[in-house]
Parts: C-alpha cells; structure tokens; sequence
C-alpha cells in the first residue's frame, strides 16, 4: 500500500508533467521568458545551489570580479530554467517544431558510417537538445549510459523524452562494460558525459581549471577498448532554440597514457566552456571529491 508521501510524490510528478505538455504547445519566445523568470526565482530562493554555482565560478574564474561572477552566476540558472522547460517540446511538441528549432551543423559526416564512435558530450545545459538533433538527422543506433531516477513516474518520462525520436540505445550502469563495447564495435556511436564527480572510485585526479578534479578516464577506456575515434558534440542555446556542433575527430586520441588522455579531455573541455561559460553545468559539485587531505571546497 502506498504512503501519503508516495501519493503526494506521484500527484506532483503527474501534474509536472501535464504542465509541460500544456507548455510544449506555446510559442518558444513564451517558454523562453518564464524560464528567464524561473531562474531568478531559483538563483533567490535555491541558495545552497546557489553557493555551489558561486563556488565552481570563484575556483574556476578567479581572474574576473566577483561582480562578474555574480551576474554570470545569475546566467547560468537563467539558461539552466531554459532548458529545462525546453524538455516541454523537446519531448511532446510536434516532430516538425523540434525540426525547426534544433540544427545540426559543424562536422556532421563524423557521425555517418559505421565505424566505432564515441561522442564525447559535455554537461552543458543542452545536452537534452543535442539526443534530438543527431536522432532527427542521423539513422544510426547509438548508445548511451544510463542512471535510473529513485522517482519512477519521473524516470519513465525521462526515457520516453530522450527515446521519442528513436536511435538511442540506454544501458544502465548496472550493466557493465561488455555490453557498451560490443555495441561500439558493432558500430553504434557511444554518448560519453564523463564530466561529472562520480566519486573516488574508478576516478583520476586531474587537472580541471588548474585544480586536481576527480575525474572518470571513460572516454579514453572505451575509445581504447572499442578502437574507436571521439566526436565532440557541443550544445548551444540560442534566441531560436538550438545550434548542436559537431567537431572534428580528435586525431590524437587516444593515447598510450589513460591519465594524459583524461587531462587533455579536461583541457579541451575548458575551451568549449569558454565559447559558452553561462551554458555549463555549474549547479554539479564538481570538486566534491578531494585527495587525500585537502580540505573540501564545498
């Protein structure tokens, strides 16, 4: 028998979700403005997120006034809402609608084929977009690693969004890594976000902004286990909806030394950031976990 908490949960989450059915019918420009006005609620209301968001930003950042992080942290929850309440017609709009308002350009021959890819997708607030794109415009099955959500009703909704326009494959951690690579091998690309703390375990500390970050050597390992090359693909929010990059192959990746890999994957990662500072996914606790005694940061 259900809790009063489960059924207050599961009230919430079906009425959530009605709600963004009802906002995937209104003109972008609307869903645009009540997610710029969702984000200052947020950057108000939500301060523990909020001195996470200023904590990436002062460790990351020290070069710029504390004035100018504050108003790019202000940006970073506005372009953070935005995206979120884009999931409304990412997910439920009209296929046509998505058409028009998610373009992909740059490198696009990168994801023809069959040869073993792994794209290499950065945590930035798009990230939901850039499914749709490649899914819209390259039949091709792929992959990606998926964690299930404690809540169900919002986990099932989450599939079905990231799964609406076919091609993509989930596998849960649970899993392992015999199934992803036989995948790879097989010729069905990869979504790599390995940008994330998950934590001590299977993790390098490498550099990231000058500062010795927790970070899984994912990207080099399957690149290395499945023989195949890594395709950047960058996310960008704009007035119209989405611009999704591809890049050009990395040529030299990768390479004999899975820690050097990892750092050079943290280096380009920051020059992606800088083209789009405010898009990233500052609200993580990236540094969350240390070396052996250093203080936490958090």
């Amino acid at each position: 028998m259900k809790t009063l908490h489960q059924l207050a949960s599961g009230f919430i989450t079906r009425s959530g979700i009605v709600m963004m059915q009802v906002l995937a019918t209104l003109p972008l420009s609307w869903t645009r403005a009540l997610g710029t006005a969702l984000g200052r609620v947020l950057y108000v209301l939500v301060e523990s997120r909020r001195r996470v968001v200023q904590t990436n930003l002062s460790l990351c950042f020290p070069e710029r006034s504390e004035a100018d992080r504050r108003q790019l942290a202000k940006q970073t929850f506005i372009c953070f809402a935005q995206a979120f309440l884009d999931r409304a017609w990412l997910w439920h709009a009209p296929k046509e609608w998505v058409q028009r308002r998610v373009r992909l350009t740059g490198a696009v021959h990168e994801l023809a084929g069959t040869g073993p890819t792994v794209i290499f997708l950065p945590h930035f607030v798009g990230l939901d977009a850039a499914w749709a794109s490649v899914a819209l415009t390259v039949p091709r099955l792929s992959t990606t690693i998926y964690t299930d959500q404690s809540n169900k009703l919002a986990d099932q909704w989450i599939l079905r969004g990231r799964q609406r326009f076919g091609h993509l494959r989930l596998f849960g951690r649970i899993d392992g890594v015999k199934p992803i690579v036989a995948a790879l091998r097989q010729g069905q690309p990869l979504y790599l976000l390995p940008d994330m703390d998950f934590g001590l375990k299977d993790s390098v500390f490498v550099p990231f902004y000058g500062i010795a970050t927790a970070t899984v050597p994912s990207l080099s390992r399957f690149a290395r286990l499945g023989r195949a090359r890594v395709v950047p693909l960058l996310p960008r929010l704009t007035t119209t909806g989405y611009e999704v990059q591809v890049l050009p192959a990395w040529d030299d990746f990768p390479g004999e030394d899975l820690v050097l890999d990892t750092a050079l994957m943290n280096a380009r990662l920051q020059d992606y950031i800088a083209t789009m500072p405010a898009q990233y996914y500052w609200v993580h606790k990236r540094f969350k976990t240390r070396p052996k005694g250093e203080p936490a940061l958090y």
